[in-house]
């Protein structure tokens, strides 16, 4: 497996100069664009790594995942998608065009900016400061590791420059979709996306998915086996932005980038996978890290489908 792993790494190498880190958060363009790492731990407890697999970036739309899922578990899947649809998009990640467009103005689906600042807004908590600490602790919990925290330097970065991402919030409160503070809101937003973690936390992250939500460790059911399922089939068709069907057919496993380069991947019943490369092609996706994960998936033959 760690001979696998070094020649993906390798392949992936060849097409980070492709990308650049993401330009329009400033922080972001301080990382070195030709990092790269990844880490598998499977559900038979066998973990491998090569690369920059300790490096901590910020996870940014990775975070969708787990708020999505917490927001599931607060509130039931009738409340959540009563806010927000299931169906893929090819549109930019924040994009407002289908907002607009559609008749029921609420967004496409939880992985684009829109669909998930809606979901956070699902978050139980009195306030902005309850809601984020609740993600934070959800975080720790699914990956094991106690030391998450938010990277302040990049939450700063993107409350300074977010202005697109407001004007989604302040268009779905105008339609309804949000009815709280969106000010407040929107800091939640900016700092689950600050989260910073590595490839070794997105790994154990994916394997707990990829095991129905039960904890590897302790046998205990961490997230019920139903909102497992709905949200690993919309990181199948949602997970990668407007190249999610590229990725289906050509990787073929459930996944969710974000453009601090990282990549979260489960294969269901077998392992999970961290990836990360902030060298990202234009549509905001890590392109060390896709070339990565498709070598990987041949290799292994992981595709579901």
């Amino acid at each position: 497996m760690e001979k696998i792993l070094q020649q993906a790494l390798e392949h992936g190498k060849k097409y980070t100069h492709l990308g650049k880190s993401a330009g329009y958060i400033p922080e972001l363009q301080k990382v070195p664009a030709t990092d790269l790492g990844i880490y598998i731990e499977t559900l038979e407890g066998n973990a491998y790594g090569v690369g920059d697999y300790e490096k901590k970036f910020t996870i940014q739309s990775i975070s969708k995942v787990l708020v999505l899922t917490l927001a599931l578990m607060d509130n039931g899947p009738d409340k959540v998608f009563e806010k927000v649809g299931m169906e893929a998009t090819g549109d930019p990640f924040n994009s407002i065009v289908k907002l607009e467009l559609k008749s029921l103005q609420k967004p496409l689906n939880p992985m684009i900016n829109a669909g998930a600042i809606a979901t956070t807004s699902l978050i139980g908590g009195k306030d902005g400061t309850e809601q984020i600490e609740r993600i934070v602790e959800f975080a720790r919990l699914v990956s094991g590791n106690a030391s998450i925290g938010i990277n302040e330097a990049v939450y700063k970065s993107e409350a300074q420059t977010g202005d697109r991402n407001r004007s989604l919030a302040y268009f779905m409160k105008s339609c309804g979709v949000i009815l709280e503070d969106v000010e407040a809101l929107i800091h939640v937003y900016f700092k689950q996306c600050a989260m910073e973690m590595t490839c070794k936390d997105l790994a154990r992250i994916g394997a707990l998915y990829s095991n129905n939500g039960i904890c590897l460790e302790t046998g205990k059911q961490i997230i019920p086996k139903s909102i497992t399922r709905m949200v690993t089939a919309i990181m199948t068709t949602c997970g990668l932005y407007d190249a999610s069907g590229e990725f289906a057919v050509k990787v073929g496993v459930p996944a969710k980038s974000g453009v601090g380069g990282g990549i979260l991947a489960t294969v269901p019943n077998k392992l999970g996978i961290g990836v990360y490369g902030p060298a990202l092609d234009e549509k905001g996706n890590s392109t060390g890290g896709i070339k990565m994960l498709s070598y990987l998936s041949d290799a292994l033959e992981l595709s579901i489908f």
